[in-house]
């Protein structure tokens, strides 16, 4: 593991881009040496590893995950897997050809719209105990985030964390494909509302983590309502 810890801090500084995508593409040359589904660790695993903070290492992830290499696997036994190229990955890669389409921002929100809902319900259904903790810190990450930008970055692997214990693979597929559009999009509150509008938007994603934890499926459509529904 020393050997490997080295290898990717290494690689953090050998390439341009910003510090998920040096990640990234350092996981991506140790991707190369392995089999389709070889375990390749945690995100945690991956973040004390590289010492980089959590929301870096998932956007890192994510973006590995859009191109194909690899794919998250929750619960006991989860974690991160090469990827083969199944039809959900084919899916995957369907939706990202169209990012560069003048609506895609707006398809794409209006498709995870109505995607929130069955997403986050088949999470209540479907979470352990032990899968909240990192549900948790990503609200963590929101609350503490220093910017906008940084907040939706959490925001958005908060949505990610909840949207892969959903067991509707192609569901899936498709939600996380519409945070890769809106992930290249940054969203933007004018100065006098931004404190008090991240404030609701923390509070409405806190609200929708303890349903999905109680599995209260109600709980869970009413906190959707809100987020689908509050500006």
């Amino acid at each position: 593991m020393v050997t490997e810890k080295r290898a990717l801090l290494a690689g953090l500084g050998a390439s341009g881009g910003t510090r998920a995508e040096q990640l990234a593409a350092a996981l991506q040359g140790r991707i190369r040496e392995l089999s389709p589904g070889s375990a390749i660790g945690t995100i945690e695993e991956i973040r004390q590893e590289s010492g980089l903070a959590r929301p870096t290492v998932s956007e890192a992830i994510r973006l590995l995950r859009d191109r194909g290499v690899l794919e998250i696997r929750p619960g006991r036994g989860g974690g991160l897997f090469v990827a083969d190229q199944s039809p959900v990955v084919r899916l995957r890669h369907t939706l990202l050809s169209v990012a560069g389409e003048p609506s895609t921002v707006a398809d794409a929100i209006e498709l995870r719209n109505h995607l929130e809902e069955l997403i986050d319900v088949g999470a209540a259904r479907c979470a352990g105990e032990a899968d909240i903790p990192a549900l948790r810190a990503c609200l963590d990450d929101m609350a503490a985030a220093p910017d906008w930008d940084a907040f939706l970055r959490a925001n958005w692997a908060l949505h990610e964390s909840i949207a892969q214990l959903c067991p509707n693979a192609m569901a899936r597929a498709v939600y996380v494909g519409t945070l890769g559009h809106l992930t290249s999009s940054t969203a933007h509150t004018t100065d006098r509302d931004a404190d008090a509008y991240r404030a609701r938007r923390l509070r409405i994603h806190a609200d929708l983590v303890e349903a999905i934890a109680a599995g209260d499926e109600d709980a869970v459509r009413a906190a959707v309502a809100r987020h689908n529904h509050t500006d």
